[in-house]
């Protein structure tokens, strides 16, 4: 058998193929786990890795910079064709690209990036000239998954798409990110307490805060959409202090949308003829659906659709349960609208603001001009100019009703940031959530 040539490479462990598989057939990514010389197959598997950190390795990130652990490196691996050196000297479409992006995407190889992958690498999400790299990231569990991924990413052929990794330690993982998409969690369990899946989530994105402390770019952006998304941004947020925490964001988008269909229903128009809706405060059934400043066709909601009733009950609970009513329809949560949603956030960061208009997003409090407590992640009405940076609008009415609405969400998120204090370094975790309000089925 004879093989290609292959620079050089160092992996710090392997596992070792049994001496019956040795002429198996060879696919690219064995090829590339190949030390140039060696007499047996060593394909390389990462053995030693963690997504999670116990609440006693929890260090302040006040006193404590994440730095990348000394067995974080070597694990990663670049797939099939994706390993091929290109040269784009030698590609006249490429004359007019703008240089690569790195897009990492944790839980790559579940449902949600099962639909948003192949749009990130259509060019969709980042315009038609705009070549990516995306960096997946799994556990040791879904590897195999994570390898059906990239196949099927590999034979759709994108232009723009020039490299795809995967692995499963985020040291590796996210080195270099420019934009980090943490869609991974765990599920919520029959008979979990939510003060359990706090910790339990958290945890995970402790961890994976410190990884893009370590290694990310510092500009990168983060949207966070593992649930509970608002307190989990503020975690991560908290364990990467090199990066600003403007930077990190929590999916509320998919809310802002469900808020816009129910509207337009109830108005008779089509959905792009709504504007200027806000989600207030937490992802969860304590959501604020702003109708008091939204727009049909330029004109304020309430002058359109003129129930009132309707608006501050109906409306707001049809938002709020949406996602479990769908879940009730279809026996599954909503993965395509929430990729679609994703998409949408990440495009208002990088494309400008229609005049006049704005977007939700979770975002850090701090600073804000609507008297919201700060140092939480809550949902607010952002405005971008196309350069991944936003501001948060300041032309807002706020009544009484919407007020006591934004109180109450406000209070679930002070409640939360209780509940994980010793993933934030902020001492010890205390627990008094007023309510269960976790959205049913979140993912």
């Amino acid at each position: 058998m004879s093989l290609a040539e292959f620079s050089p490479c160092s992996y710090s462990r392997y596992q070792t193929l049994p001496s019956n598989l040795s002429s198996a057939p060879l696919t690219a990514f064995h090829v590339h786990a190949f030390k140039r010389g060696q007499s047996k197959l060593h394909v390389r598997r990462p053995l030693n890795i963690t997504c999670s950190v116990a609440p006693s390795q929890v260090q302040s990130p006040a006193t404590a910079v994440p730095v990348r652990p000394a067995d974080a490196a070597n694990k990663q691996e670049c797939y099939g064709v994706f390993c091929t050196t290109y040269d784009l000297k030698a590609e006249e479409k490429t004359k007019t690209w703008k240089s690569l992006i790195r897009v990492v995407v944790s839980g790559a190889a579940g449902m949600i990036s099962n639909h948003l992958l192949f749009k990130l690498a259509s060019g969709e999400v980042f315009g038609q000239d705009q070549p990516i790299a995306l960096r997946l990231l799994g556990s040791e569990r879904s590897y195999q998954a994570l390898e059906g991924v990239a196949m099927e990413l590999e034979d759709s052929l994108y232009p723009l798409l020039r490299e795809v990794s995967i692995g499963v330690n985020p040291y590796d993982v996210f080195e270099d990110a420019e934009w980090a998409l943490l869609i991974g969690a765990k599920p919520r369990g029959p008979g979990m307490e939510r003060a359990a899946l706090l910790d339990i989530n958290g945890q995970i994105f402790a961890e994976q805060g410190k990884a893009l402390n370590a290694v990310a770019s510092r500009s990168v952006k983060v949207i966070v959409v593992g649930n509970p998304c608002n307190t989990n941004a503020l975690i991560c947020l908290k364990n990467a202090p090199n990066i600003p925490a403007k930077n990190f964001h929590a999916l509320t988008r998919l809310d802002e949308n469900r808020a816009k269909c129910q509207l337009a229903l109830k108005a008779g128009v089509f959905y792009d003829k709504v504007s200027n809706v806000t989600i207030w405060g937490n992802h969860s059934t304590t959501q604020v659906p702003d109708f008091l400043n939204a727009k049909i066709n330029g004109v304020p909601v309430k002058k359109v659709i003129n129930d009132t009733k309707w608006l501050e009950q109906e409306f707001t609970e049809r938002v709020q349960k949406r996602g479990g009513v769908l879940i009730q329809k279809w026996g599954r949560s909503s993965a395509a609208s929430t990729a679609v949603s994703i998409v949408d956030g990440i495009r208002s960061l990088v494309t400008p603001t229609p005049e006049g208009d704005w977007f939700s997003s979770g975002v850090y409090t701090n600073g804000n001009p609507y008297g919201i407590e700060e140092d939480i992640v809550f949902s607010m009405p952002c405005r971008s100019k196309g350069d991944g940076d936003y501001e948060l609008v300041k032309e807002i009415v706020i009544d009484d009703f919407l007020r006591e609405r934004i109180k109450k969400t406000e209070a679930e998120l002070i409640a939360e940031k209780r509940c994980v204090a010793h993933l934030t370094g902020e001492g010890n975790a205390f627990c008094d959530l007023p309510g269960d309000t976790m959205l049913p089925g979140e993912q």
